[in-house]
């Protein structure tokens, strides 16, 4: 694959590989001059309005518990190096390295087009995911509030809802997810993927600290919202170590459920992960790529249904017997109650007499 380097600090990828949808590509090499050259400027985010026809994506996936999703951002600023939906930017002409977490995309209209689509007479109502492919609570969200838009929809008209991020973003919007917690309409997942500050510094770059996410389980937990955390991506010889702790941490937050998922690699995920850990880590590079295949049938990576998220063979059966230990020891693993899709409230449609944007 050809790879155009790029010093950007501050960011998960070591390169800017060409997409492998992409025709043309050019390929790095050393000339000799870099130590003398002018420093190259900072990689600067830009963000870009998406004109999106439709806001809620369907699934029939075996592997992901919800068959319906809502992502208002496409790409991540967050850099985090293992990111799944890294490939996904291909389909733009990107790259899948530098360009997923600094070309960014979202949806201004997600709002308006959510109500609508809620409204169509032949909508049944079922728990939307907001954040099943880029993180609805990255940096930019700050600013542009499509979380808060969609999530300010849904509590309108009493709609379920599930939500994933790493951020501690989310604690801005309690004012709407308590409500709805306590009325069985939403639940949140924060993702803690390791309590090592230096290891999250390099591997999730411009995600929240693990501290600052403990903090959001907290904050959600005290506004009535039921909490779950996810140690995912479990990577065999580099955080797996710490399974027991981040669970044990997590419930002393307030967690009331847990999951994990181990490491995927497709695409061209494959070699960003290995660049980076040759790049940061080259002293683990070897062990965790050998440990990855071991779980994978000898290869990179595996997709098939019902293996990917939680690999084969006798690491992945230990980390899975480890898991339910831990979440029974910590009282993870209670039952939780299906989310309540009996209250929603369809939204006025055009000539009724109430309009919600209007």
């Amino acid at each position: 694959m050809a790879v155009t380097v790029i010093s950007a600090r501050g960011r998960g990828a070591q390169s800017n590989a060409s997409g492998r949808f992409e025709s043309r590509s050019h390929e790095a090499f050393d000339d000799g001059w870099t130590a003398d050259d002018t420093p190259t400027a900072p990689l600067r985010t830009t963000v870009t309005a998406e004109k999106a026809r439709t806001i809620i994506t369907q699934n029939d996936s075996p592997d992901v518990g919800f068959d319906r999703s809502i992502n208002p951002y496409r790409g991540c600023e967050h850099g985090c190096i293992y990111c799944y939906a890294r490939p996904a930017h291909a389909y733009m002409g990107l790259s899948p390295g530098l360009d997923f977490e600094s070309k960014l995309f979202f949806k201004p209209k997600a709002a308006e087009l959510l109500a609508r689509e809620l409204g169509k007479p032949s909508y049944k109502p079922a728990v939307i995911h907001i954040g099943g492919n880029t993180d609805p609570y990255q940096p930019q969200e700050r600013r542009l509030r499509v979380t808060r838009q969609i999530l300010e929809v849904l509590s309108a008209h009493r709609h379920p809802a599930s939500i994933i991020t790493k951020s501690a973003l989310i604690e801005r919007d309690a004012d709407l997810l308590g409500p709805m917690g306590e009325a069985g309409l939403v639940r949140a997942a924060i993702s803690i993927t390791t309590l090592d500050r230096g290891l999250a510094r390099v591997m999730e770059p411009r995600a929240a600290t693990p501290e600052r996410r403990l903090a959001a389980l907290r904050t959600l937990t005290g506004a009535g919202v039921p909490t779950l955390v996810m140690f995912a991506p479990v990577i065999p010889g580099l955080n797996d170590h710490e399974m027991e702790a981040v669970l044990r941490r997590s419930a002393e937050a307030g967690a009331v459920g847990a999951g994990y998922v181990v490491l995927r690699l497709p695409l061209e995920i494959k070699d960003l992960f290995r660049e980076w850990l040759a790049s940061k880590l080259p002293d683990r590079a070897e062990r965790v790529m050998s440990l990855v295949r071991q779980m994978r049938g000898g290869r990179d990576y595996d997709a098939k249904w019902g293996q990917r998220m939680k690999g084969e063979g006798p690491i992945a059966e230990l980390l899975g017997q480890r898991f339910k230990i831990a979440r029974r020891r910590f009282g993870l693993d209670g039952e939780r109650p299906p989310l309540d899709t009996t209250q929603f409230q369809v939204p006025p449609r055009a000539g009724d007499q109430l309009d919600l944007f209007g």
